[in-house]
């Protein structure tokens, strides 16, 4: 892996219908419906949003078989507009879903949760050698049947993990971690692997936009020792919605592309599907023209320090002034006193600067890109202070807008995002600098936002919300705005507003509420992983969650 310049991820094609994905094609971009699948010309209409406005794959949920027999209808009227989007099955619990739908879409997503285990219940469950071995056989005894239909219909597969959807028996040995979310989608691949089946394109996903970025890190080094080149799909899951989904979104899709990984993304916002889709278009064309040809001439002596992980980023050691470095939570400032602060690229960092900085660990050192690869430079300084040993803390200068050419605040937010979060997910900054340019207050609020959005500093409440699908069972965007109103004024927060049971438990592991679909109309309230109110009624939903919440305050 390059860290200073880009390189796009060797990958092979994926035939999708009549859209391939991998290889040298574009990065494709896609949505999902949240119409009822039986719902069949509702469904139909909804892709033709999402592929009006440039979504080229559209996923629909497939809860049972009567969902997946109906998507032949969905397809067939959809291709009757003369609408060529290929269309996706979405499989949760029931793997004879996943054998029908095969039948009728161009590709069909499975999650290695549910496909075979049951449904996870955060049991702690103990298995031998033996017992996990024959468990492996019982998923490839369902899969390779599946995947034999796929290869007489033209048929792509996703192997789709979730966080939140992880097995009792992936948990019971490696735990809630990357390793494990890694492990549970190498199962499926081998399969895939043994059988000679590759029109497989993987995803993993997480609300925590680092668990995101490390497990996909992860699994393509994993695939790269066992000689795997299967296309990725990228996505923030349960991102939430408005400028705070947009920024977590672009912190965590961002960070991927710019290293060259991901051949499909989603952005999974709270609101209506076609929505995302000019989000989507605007991360993928930023990071290509942004990185791609715009290679760094760096010293061949520049080395990766011994002590930096790509895959387990640790804090850099850096010398406390006043609030910033050692440790300490990330900094956003207006103004640097010129006397602490010497501004920097690796360009003009040499012999000289480097004993003053020896000399003086207090002063602060301020990354400023000259070039369109900021990624490389920041980077690059970051490693000569580690490998010169110097402990001067280092913030990150925020491009301006006229810098990264954004044509309004929205998209300065969005590609803002790109070009910073990912240094605070690679632990190698201690703080922003908001651009003079910029208004004071919404720049620093944009900063704040860019820190949450890559776990380094909490600020707010943070909402973890799906963007709803056709399981959804109450009005997503409406409670999600109830739920907002009634609690924003609580800090420090995180709050899940899940559609649905699907990865509702297992992604409110994360957070200290849920508040869930159960039923038609009925909502469950969870405290961190359980359940404390079941099924009350959805318009006494909200008022109960606050109280839940009041009272743990309280106590």
């Amino acid at each position: 892996m390059n860290l200073f310049n880009y390189r796009r991820r060797p990958s092979h094609v994926v035939q999708v219908g009549n859209t391939p994905m991998g290889g040298n094609q574009p990065i494709r971009v896609q949505s999902m419906t949240n119409t009822v699948t039986m719902d069949t010309e509702a469904c139909v209409q909804q892709v033709l949003r999402i592929a009006e406005a440039g979504g080229e794959y559209v996923r629909l949920t497939t809860q049972g078989v009567r969902e997946a027999e109906n998507m032949r209808l969905i397809n067939a009227g959809v291709r009757q507009a003369g609408c060529m989007v290929p269309l996706v099955a979405d499989v949760h619990f029931n793997p004879r879903v996943a054998d029908v739908a095969a039948l009728y879409c161009e590709k069909v997503r499975i999650n290695p949760g549910n496909y075979v285990d049951a449904a996870r219940q955060f049991k702690q469950l103990e298995y031998t050698d033996e017992e996990y071995a024959a468990e492996l056989q019982k998923i490839e005894a369902r899969l390779i049947p599946f995947l034999q239909t796929c290869r007489e219909h033209y048929t792509a597969v996703r192997i789709g993990v979730n966080h939140g959807s992880l097995s009792d028996r992936i948990m019971s040995r490696y735990g809630d971690t990357p390793e494990g979310i890694v492990e549970s989608c190498m199962e499926f691949l081998r399969i895939c692997q043994r059988v000679d089946f590759r029109n497989v394109v993987i995803s993993i996903k997480a609300s925590n936009t680092v668990v995101m970025v490390q497990s996909m890190r992860l699994l393509v080094r994993a695939m790269q020792k066992e000689g795997m080149t299967f296309p990725l799909h990228l996505g923030v899951t349960e991102a939430g919605e408005g400028e705070d989904g947009r920024i977590k979104s672009a912190v965590g899709i961002g960070a991927l592309l710019l290293d060259g990984i991901g051949d499909t993304i989603r952005v999974s916002l709270s609101e209506a599907p076609e929505r995302e889709i000019p989000v989507a278009r605007d991360i993928v064309d930023y990071v290509t023209s942004c990185r791609q040809g715009h290679d760094l001439l760096l010293p061949d002596d520049l080395q990766i320090p011994s002590l930096y992980d790509w895959l387990h980023p640790r804090r850099r050691q850096t010398t406390r002034v006043g609030e910033i470095g050692d440790g300490q939570v990330p900094v956003v400032l207006r103004d640097i006193p010129v006397e602490k602060a010497v501004v920097f690229n690796p360009f003009t960092f040499n012999a000289g600067t480097a004993e003053l900085l020896r000399n003086h660990p207090e002063i602060i050192v301020v990354s400023r890109p000259r070039t369109q690869n900021r990624l490389g430079e920041h980077r690059a300084l970051a490693f000569a202070l580690m490998n010169l040993g110097l402990s001067n803390p280092m913030l990150v200068a925020m491009p301006s807008p006229a810098e990264l050419g954004a044509r309004d605040w929205a998209h300065y937010q969005l590609l803002c995002a790109i070009e910073t979060g990912i240094l605070f997910i690679d632990a190698l900054a201690d703080g922003l600098v908001v651009p003079q340019d910029v208004e004071a207050r919404q720049g620093e609020e944009l900063a704040y936002a860019i820190l949450q959005a890559a776990r380094a500093r909490f600020t707010r409440t943070e909402y973890i919300s799906c963007p709803g699908c056709g399981r959804t069972l109450y009005d997503l965007e409406g409670t999600i705005a109830r739920v907002k109103a009634a609690t924003s004024h609580l800090k420090g927060l995180k709050i899940a507003i899940m559609g649905c049971i699907v990865n509702g438990p297992g992604e409110m592991a994360d957070a200290d509420y849920g508040y869930v679909g159960a039923a038609r109309g009925r909502v469950s309230l969870y405290r961190r992983k359980e359940c404390v109110e079941r099924n009350i009624p959805e318009e006494e939903a909200v008022q109960r969650l606050l109280d839940l919440i009041q009272r743990d305050i309280h106590n």
